[in-house]
């Protein structure tokens, strides 16, 4: 039992080891991150004078193909580039985006200029971030250990946008959006050579088992579309995105209303996405010991109330104390619904159901920060507190989605056996292969 044990453990250390430096590379290139959100923001909100809604209506424009990721995701569980899987996406897009950095990199600055290579640079990285999320979901279903890459995943993505976050007022005020360019360019390579490395840990029979076998287009569409677990996993994280006043009305309010510097901003959520890294550690610890039906209720209930202390201040400084608690109250709930939407992903459909999650969680954010940004403009004096009471009701709301899950399916803790869990997957498989032959 003890060699067991050993192995398993090993096997789990080889695997974090993989995941780690890839997600720390996809997350530092991922072109709706912070480092190149922020940083595109402040070159139409400084050199080319666009106004608060026109900033959010570019972030809301380029990021199309991110809002149709289950189209990347559907194409990552068809296709077999070269027969490397996984490994063949991270090698063609994320060398596309590094052609399409240095593009800009050589371009001169304007505004259609740098919405066509934002545009581009998330449609070919769509690919790339639907290989790797449909990876890491794979490998947390055959492992039994969804919550522990989920926590893995939180955590070290915390770090590029808290990098990212505080470098991109850096970036704002010393270099010049060529060198920026050129700078995440080299990171897209990187990216595309890290592809070589096959550690056995993480891709060792990977795709061959029970959760990673689908079926054809239509096959695959019709057991999506049956599957129950899919609609409240997609539907919490559209909910849990909605914050209209996290990103440019809270942009606006630091900067014009509290009169903060450009920096203000991008060191608070520097702050905020810190201030989750200890809640993710935790979520790694006690996934393991408490079923995902408690971290589910309970990270909800944390997280409701999450945005209304910001409403409240009066300085910029007030803002940046506020940040460490406000995201740590959201830890727990983040890791919990990244964790579900590992779970509810279909055999074979990692990719497509991970990207309608990501998809989702996109035209939240984006939707909701155009909301805002029309909120905040309606009302010079509580427009922001408009902003934190509906991002307050939405979060709220969650708690009814809970009970459409699967009880089965959160009723246990990571890396405990799930029987009923894997007579579905194997009884679907059967279904879809009688139904293909």
């Amino acid at each position: 039992m003890a060699t067991v044990s050993n192995n398993g453990s090993n096997r789990s250390r080889d695997v974090f080891f993989y995941f780690t430096p890839l997600t720390l590379l996809v997350y530092l290139v991922l072109p709706h991150g912070y480092l190149l959100d922020f940083a595109t923001s402040y070159m139409l909100k400084d050199q080319l004078h666009a106004s608060a809604t026109q900033v959010s209506v570019f972030r809301l424009l380029t990021a199309l193909p991110v809002y149709l990721s289950f189209v990347f995701g559907m194409t990552r569980d068809l296709w077999n580039p070269f027969g490397l899987r996984d490994r063949g996406y991270f090698v063609i897009f994320a060398t596309a985006t590094a052609a399409v950095f240095l593009w800009m990199a050589l371009s001169r600055l304007s505004y259609l200029g740098l919405f066509a290579g934002m545009f581009l640079t998330m449609l070919t990285f769509r690919f790339v971030a639907a290989a790797y999320q449909a990876l890491l979901a794979l490998v947390g279903q055959e492992q039994l250990m969804s919550g522990r890459l989920s926590a893995l995943w939180q955590i070290v993505m915390s770090i590029p946008y808290a990098i990212g976050a505080v470098a991109a007022g850096w970036i704002a005020e010393h270099l010049p959006p060529r060198q920026t360019f050129l700078l995440v360019a080299l990171l897209s390579l990187a990216l595309a050579v890290f592809a070589i490395w096959k550690p056995r840990a993480v891709f060792s029979h990977a795709y061959d088992r029970p959760q990673a076998k689908g079926s054809d287009l239509l096959g695959d569409v019709k057991r999506l579309l049956r599957h129950r677990a899919v609609y409240p996993a997609v539907l919490i994280m559209f909910m849990f995105q909605f914050a209209p006043g996290s990103n440019t009305p809270l942009q606006f309010y630091l900067t014009n209303k509290l009169h903060a510097s450009d920096a203000i901003y991008t060191d608070y959520y520097a702050i905020f996405t810190v201030a989750f890294i200890p809640v993710f550690f935790l979520y790694g610890w006690l996934c393991k010991r408490v079923s995902l039906k408690t971290l589910l209720w309970w990270g909800t209930i944390i997280t409701v109330p999450q945005m209304i202390p910001l409403a409240l201040v009066n300085s910029a400084a007030a803002a940046l104390w506020l940040a460490l608690p406000i995201g740590m109250m959201g830890g727990i709930a983040a890791g919990a619904y990244y964790d579900l939407a590992m779970r509810s992903c279909p055999p074979g459909l990692q990719g497509t159901l991970m990207m309608m999650v990501d998809g989702v969680y996109m035209l939240s954010y984006r939707g909701g920060d155009l909301l805002g940004a029309r909120i905040y403009s309606s009302s010079p004096t509580h427009g922001f507190l408009y902003c934190a009471l509906a991002t307050t009701a939405v979060y709220a709301l969650i708690l009814p989605v809970i009970l459409l899950i699967p009880k089965e399916l959160i009723a246990t803790s990571d890396g405990e056996p799930n029987p009923s869990v894997e007579a579905e997957v194997l009884a679907e498989i059967g279904e879809a292969q009688i139904a293909a032959g």
